[in-house]
């Protein structure tokens, strides 16, 4: 009989060590499973779970983040196409919730590629030129001159207000 309740307790001990394992090592996981979205050269304003003190993002060449100074929110900006995670800390270094941040390209975008030539466009509802990664460099500096040059003629000349 005692040899019974010895390997009654033995699998009861056996199966609450196992779940607590299996749930300290599920736990990140299910936090990583969420996926947050953002769209290249676009902001999105997400909160962070309670108790964050300390933000890291993985990599800040695919996105980047400005602290907001109440309310336990970011500002999350796509800045390549990508993935790379954001970990929130508590003040004790402790993790309290980790996220993978998804940078896609806009919907309404057209790429034209002349073999080895890519230009891009943004259409809504007409298509016009646009400076998106992945865009000849050629093709680039023409937009680019052409929106500086745009936005001189908006500046006021020899510093008049």
């Amino acid at each position: 009989m005692s040899h019974s309740i010895y390997s009654d307790w033995r699998t009861h001990f056996t199966s609450v060590g196992l779940i607590a394992l299996l749930s300290i090592t599920a736990a990140p996981s299910a936090i990583a499973a969420d996926i947050i979205t953002v769209t290249l050269d676009q902001a999105k304003i997400i909160n962070l779970p309670a108790g964050s003190n300390t933000v890291i993002i993985g990599n800040p060449i695919v996105a980047d983040l400005t602290l907001l100074p109440r309310n336990n929110q970011v500002v999350l900006t796509g800045k390549g196409f990508g993935e790379t995670n954001l970990i929130a800390l508590d003040a004790n270094g402790g993790a309290v919730g980790e996220t993978i941040v998804r940078v896609v390209g806009v919907k309404t975008g057209l790429v034209v590629q002349r073999g080895m030539e890519r230009e891009t466009y943004h259409c809504a509802p007409r298509c016009e030129p646009t400076v998106q990664l992945g865009t000849t460099t050629k093709f680039m500096q023409e937009i680019s001159g052409q929106i500086s040059a745009r936005n001189s003629l908006a500046t006021p000349a020899n510093g008049a207000k």
